[in-house]
């Protein structure tokens, strides 16, 4: 029982990370209508930036509003610079320009920070938690994980169904001529979906690196489950984003501890295709985003 529990509960921490990357692919969608592939090394660059701010000795919080604040405006000069020349062209051009960017940052990543394993820290504890004289495999850094993963989806939930500027975003992603004519800045909008969607990712690669060992690759992994869990949930479901990334880390967990780690990546393939078989758009998506 002992050994279920704790294969759960590193499942929901294993889960919410995947949630956190997922969040950003779902943010990204439904702001642009892209997949940004070059999300993680993004998220890597900008984690980096934090380790650096850290390592000059100052605080731990100091460098994660570094790390959002360069994911913020990475995301946005990205998206003017790169992505803007593409855009009203074929949909392929901009996903092609996001796989080419993947392999850039990893490159300057690696001559810039170097390839070295460097320790990143934990905001919290990483040590379980005690429940009298049982220690259970959830840290208090595991707890910050699922209240930030689920703080970030309330606020895109209200971003795009409560607030004029969701609204125009996703107007300025589904129908940008018609929103022209409306009066909605397109390119305004696309570059603030860009932007808003790199500070998410931003986020994920610090709960990602979070007490563990960061290098230029650290993301590569997880931007494969990431993608699965956002597949899973629905691309245009903030809420569809997280309980995918539970899901899956949850029945990953199960499959590690109690078949084999060997099979992990099998199964999450295993789940991926079944998604799509069954539900291509999501099992979380809105009726009308299954019927496209």
């Amino acid at each position: 029982m002992q050994q279920l529990l704790n294969t759960l509960l590193g499942g929901l921490t294993l889960g919410m990370v995947y949630a956190a990357f997922a969040l950003a692919l779902v943010m990204i969608w439904r702001s642009t209508r892209i997949v940004n592939f070059a999300q993680a090394p993004m998220a890597m660059v900008t984690t980096f930036i934090a380790l650096s701010v850290i390592d000059a000795g100052h605080s731990y919080w100091l460098g994660f509003a570094a790390a959002l604040l360069s994911g913020l405006v990475l995301g946005a000069v990205v998206e003017r610079v790169l992505v803007r020349p593409v855009e009203g062209g074929p949909e392929i051009n901009a996903v092609i320009l996001t796989l080419g960017l993947f392999i850039v940052l990893h490159a300057l990543a690696s001559v810039i920070f170097g390839n070295r394993f460097r320790s990143f820290p934990a905001p919290f504890g990483v040590r379980g938690i005690e429940v009298g004289d049982t220690t259970i495999a959830l840290t208090t850094s595991g707890v910050f994980t699922i209240l930030a993963v689920l703080a970030v989806m309330g606020l895109l939930v209200l971003l795009f169904r409560f607030t004029d500027i969701g609204l125009r975003m996703r107007a300025a992603a589904h129908e940008p001529e018609v929103a022209r004519l409306l009066g909605v800045r397109v390119g305004r909008m696309l570059t603030l979906g860009w932007a808003l969607a790199s500070l998410v990712g931003s986020l994920a690669g610090l709960l990602i690196a979070s007490g563990s060992l960061v290098h230029p690759s650290y993301m590569d992994s997880v931007v494969v489950y990431g993608f699965v869990a956002a597949v899973l949930g629905g691309l245009d479901s903030p809420l569809g984003a997280v309980l995918g990334g539970l899901l899956l880390g949850l029945s990953l967990s199960l499959v590690s501890g109690y078949v084999g780690s060997q099979l992990v990546a099998l199964a999450a393939l295993g789940i991926l295709v079944v998604v799509l078989l069954l539900r291509p758009g999501g099992l979380f998506a809105p009726a009308a985003a299954r019927r496209v």
